[in-house]
């Protein structure tokens, strides 16, 4: 499986780099994905929501009507749900959202996501480079020549490159993070993935013996 090199201006630089099939094209597994995602999802989730139960609300303790004789229901404190500032009958309590997948399951989740985006033909690679200094019109001039689906841009690089993700932090819909940072949910989230030339190597270096 090959892919062309591009230039920063668009243009193929000649260059064709192959890909382990059995990371870039396997069978994708969508439950797989589907796990991977709700886990990363659910470890975004702080788990601090709170409301005040019935012995929470700091309201008199005084027994609002008499018990009987006055036609009505009995109540026997305001602090009730069912009166106005009341508590919360049953309310969310904080809690840990967070779940552990096997490592084997999160693996194929992310070949899977690799997968999709070579079959979709959204995945491509770009020669190296770096910028001398942060220019945000220059990245945007990067993104136009590469002609990709703007909607949703996620730029992979393979080490931390100041200048080009400082470049890129006032574009909408454009991410840009290293190799070690990438996720299944980065990789579904995106229209296209754009991999700085090397990404793919460290990838298959990392993945391409299990």
């Amino acid at each position: 499986m090959e892919l062309s090199v591009y230039k920063i201006d668009g243009t193929e630089s000649g260059k064709k780099v192959t890909l382990d099939p059995g990371i870039f094209g396997i069978e994708p597994n969508d439950h797989a994905i589907y796990l991977d995602v709700k886990q990363y999802l659910a470890n975004q989730r702080q788990g601090t929501h709170k409301t005040k139960e019935k012995w929470e609300v700091n309201y008199s303790t005084k027994k609002v009507i008499r018990q009987k004789g006055s036609g009505g229901a009995r109540h026997g404190s305001i602090k009730a749900n069912i009166y106005v500032g009341g508590g919360r009958t049953f309310g969310p309590r904080p809690r840990d959202y967070s779940f552990k997948l096997n490592k084997k399951l999160k693996q194929l989740a992310r070949f899977s996501a690799l997968s999709y985006k070579v079959k979709e033909q959204s995945l491509t690679i770009v020669e190296n480079f770096n910028l001398e200094t942060p220019k945000t019109k220059e990245f945007i001039k990067i993104i136009d020549g590469l002609k990709v689906n703007a909607r949703k841009v996620l730029f992979v690089l393979p080490e931390n490159m100041n200048n080009i993700y400082l470049s890129s932090r006032n574009i909408e819909n454009v991410k840009v993070i290293t190799v070690n940072e990438l996720s299944t949910y980065d990789v579904v989230n995106s229209t296209s993935l754009i991999f700085i030339d090397g990404v793919q190597d460290i990838l298959q270096g990392q993945y391409g013996n299990n």
